[in-house]
């Protein structure tokens, strides 16, 4: 198996870091299972998400923190969890985690803490700020942020005025240009924008769901999107669709001056079995 792995790296890890930088790998859309022989769009996530995270450990020496941000396990099963968490732990950095609308956040605090593993709503790293907000809704796949998590938002951005701010949920805040997915955006965007927008620490917002590459900015803000581990959708497609495109994760370099240099790293094909057919899911 190991070797099979080792083939399918296609890329190399970014060589080192700018002095003082903070580097962040961001892993989402896991998708997991009780069952590890259970598959997604004839995908089996298991299999995908360990040669994702095989990738990401050529980083290993180079990184501060995992940063999981939703989908995590499929069924949000407490196998699923705590299978994930062990296999994180075993990664050897400090990990931080954030529920999407597949998961049931009280089943994930319960089983995704402990060790190097928990589910904070804030990070601080160096002269940088990391808050994870709870973008569910329960029973919806579409995301919302409560007055609270706003009010939370709001309370650590003014406590930490010098400190650069990266903001982590699971839904996007802004459409991606695809009808279908963008009906399960934040439904309240705009309090949540606005308040970004009266902080001038705040320097990015990245999320998973829309499992793809998407990259803007907003006001000055870098605003990215994350391929899943395991099924990518077909990028500026109105209607569902499954793409080719391998699985992957994100790589963020935070500068001491603000500055976040980014990039997203893939292994070189998925593991056999994808059904293009697949309706949803």
């Amino acid at each position: 198996m190991a070797q099979d792995i080792v083939k399918l790296i296609s890329q190399k890890p970014e060589s080192g870091r700018h002095p003082g930088a903070l580097r962040i790998l961001q892993i989402t859309d896991c998708h997991l299972h009780a069952n590890t022989e259970w598959k997604l769009a004839g995908i089996n996530t298991q299999i995908s998400f360990d040669w994702v995270m095989s990738l990401a450990e050529q980083q290993k020496a180079q990184t501060d923190l995992l940063l999981l941000t939703g989908d995590l396990v499929h069924d949000a099963s407490p196998i699923g969890y705590r299978r994930l968490r062990q296999r994180v732990q075993e990664f050897g950095v400090r990990a931080c985690c954030l529920p999407g609308n597949h998961d049931k956040p009280e089943t994930l605090n319960a089983h995704m803490r402990g060790g190097l593993v928990d589910v904070p709503k804030q990070v601080k790293l160096g002269n940088w700020l990391i808050i994870l907000l709870d973008s569910t809704q329960p029973h919806l796949e579409g995301g919302h942020l409560s007055e609270r998590e706003l009010r939370t938002l709001d309370k650590l951005l003014r406590d930490n005025p010098d400190r650069h701010a990266l903001i982590a949920l699971h839904h996007h805040p802004i459409p991606i240009n695809s009808a279908w997915m963008d009906e399960m955006v934040l439904d309240n965007p705009r309090p949540f924008l606005s308040l970004l927008e009266r902080h001038d620490n705040v320097k990015g917002v990245i999320w998973g769901h829309i499992h793809q590459t998407f990259e803007t900015d907003h006001h000055g803000i870098r605003m990215l999107g994350t391929p899943s581990t395991c099924i990518q959708f077909i990028e500026n497609q109105d209607t569902f669709g499954i793409s080719t495109a391998p699985p992957g994760f994100r790589w963020l370099e935070l500068q001491p001056d603000g500055r976040i240099d980014t990039g997203v790293e893939r292994i070189a094909a998925l593991p056999p079995g994808l059904d293009l057919k697949t309706a949803g899911y």
